[in-house]
């Protein structure tokens, strides 16, 4: 960022601005010199600058006087205050007058270029804030759904291709990706949108009572029938059946919902004849399905019935900015049900949630918004309404290169072992999915790993 970042040193004392100049210039930053308040203020006509740094105590326009009339012209331009050692009133002056932050002299120039780096960083997550709130306000992306990034453009692009069809889609993805929102946003933009969608998660019921579910029974058919019941394939006819988990149903259920999608018809438990049903089957689940049939705990013959059309939901981590997207989101409709005039988040706030590595995607994303909203007493939130966990995030572990990383120049190989361990990282170790992101068939990723002696676990 340093390299990037423009700063205003404004101060009277021009050993002070040249000293101030070359210790930023050397840690990367492009400074442009002043010495008094006026000029800089006209400057900003000319520049795009990022941080202003002023001295507090100089001829003509004073530096609080600055700071008052930069925080109301500009106030998404952070202003350092550098004041004399010991003059703490002062400063406190200064961050009254909306100050983002204040350094003593004599100026430890480290300690100046950090407090320019954080102000810098908070001007660009604000700025980002700002934009994602414009952005929310003006699309939803694919209706329920939101998100920007080239991950979810990919997922947009698989549910235009299949809503206009019948054909059976599998969805997986991590537990809180939304398997169910992109199943019900494909019902609602396919032809069966007038017709029932009906979902079960088949993790929730009983095996023993999983084939009632489905296929509904005759009155007597087990000890409780007092009466017969019709199943959640009937319910959906005409529409949209949505099977959740599916790889945790029982291998002895398979064959009979395999039946159930090939002939298009069902027989109640109990009864003596069969029922002709019309649904589009969407199914979804968080196992690795491919690896489940070479173990024999899911039939082959069902597992290709339903991956006609495969939707993988990218973990949130690997979406970037959607989490700000889909925070803002969040924010918006929490504040309406509770009531609250909450707008935004604060950009420290927005800096924890981008930290944060969310293992429970969008669904702890949302569990996070909710009690954020509940808990927050300003208009923005603040860090402080945030989970102890988020609040106090350390920075996720990676396997990403970084120029720290690398004293030595990569082979190929090396450089191709770190994207593919990092993208299997992302993935939580399901090598189905992350073949997919890399663009490689799955033996050929086994292959890879097999070479570079990761254990096939």
């Amino acid at each position: 960022m340093t390299a990037q970042t423009k700063v205003f040193v404004i101060d009277d004392e021009k050993e002070m601005v040249e000293l101030v100049q070359l210790g930023l210039k050397k840690r990367g930053f492009v400074v442009v010199p002043f010495s008094n308040g006026a000029d800089a203020l006209a400057g900003l006509t000319e520049h795009d600058v990022d941080v202003v740094v002023t001295d507090l105590n100089m001829k003509g326009m004073t530096g609080l006087e600055l700071c008052q009339t930069l925080v109301a012209d500009r106030p998404d331009l952070p202003v350092i205050v550098l004041t004399a050692f010991g003059s703490f009133e002062t400063a406190v002056g200064a961050i009254r007058a909306g100050a983002y932050d204040f350094v003593t002299k004599p100026v430890e120039i480290e300690a100046l270029a950090i407090a320019i780096r954080r102000a810098a960083e908070r001007r660009r997550l604000s700025g980002e804030v700002k934009r994602l709130r414009e952005v929310v306000a003006s699309t939803r992306g694919k209706g329920s759904l939101v998100g920007a990034s080239p991950a979810m453009q990919q997922t947009y692009t698989l549910i235009d291709q299949v809503s206009a069809t019948d054909a059976t889609v599998l969805i997986t993805g991590e537990s809180g990706t939304g398997k169910e929102v992109v199943a019900r946003e494909i019902h609602e933009r396919s032809r069966r949108k007038e017709a029932p969608f009906v979902a079960i998660n088949c993790a929730a019921v009983p095996e023993a009572l999983l084939e009632s579910e489905l296929f509904g029974h005759a009155k007597g058919a087990f000890t409780d029938a007092k009466q017969s019941r019709q199943g959640l394939f009937a319910q959906a006819n005409g529409g949209t059946l949505f099977l959740d988990e599916i790889g945790e149903m029982a291998i002895s259920m398979q064959p009979k919902v395999l039946r159930a999608i090939q002939e298009r018809k069902i027989r109640p438990v109990g009864a003596e004849s069969e029922i002709s049903v019309d649904v589009r089957l969407i199914t979804a689940t968080n196992r690795d399905l491919e690896e489940m049939v070479e173990a024999k705990a899911f039939r082959e013959d069902l597992y290709y019935r339903i991956n006609v059309i495969h939707i993988p939901l990218p973990p949130l981590r690997a979406r970037g900015g959607d989490v700000l997207l889909l925070a803002q989101h969040m924010l918006r409709q929490y504040a309406a049900i509770f009531d609250k005039k909450v707008m935004g988040l604060s950009p420290a706030a927005a800096e924890r949630l981008v930290g944060y590595d969310w293992p429970g995607n969008v669904r702890e994303l949302g569990n996070c918004l909710e009690r954020a909203v509940a808990l927050a007493h300003f208009e923005e939130i603040q860090v402080e309404d945030l989970p102890d966990k988020i609040r106090n995030r350390q920075a996720p572990r990676s396997t990403s290169i970084t120029a720290n990383e690398l004293p030595e120049l990569l082979t190929l190989e090396e450089v191709e072992r770190r994207h593919v361990l990092r993208v299997l990282e992302a993935c939580h170790s399901n090598r189905t999915d992350a073949a997919k992101i890399l663009g490689l068939d799955r033996k050929t990723l086994y292959r890879k790993l097999l070479r570079w002696g990761v254990n096939d676990g």
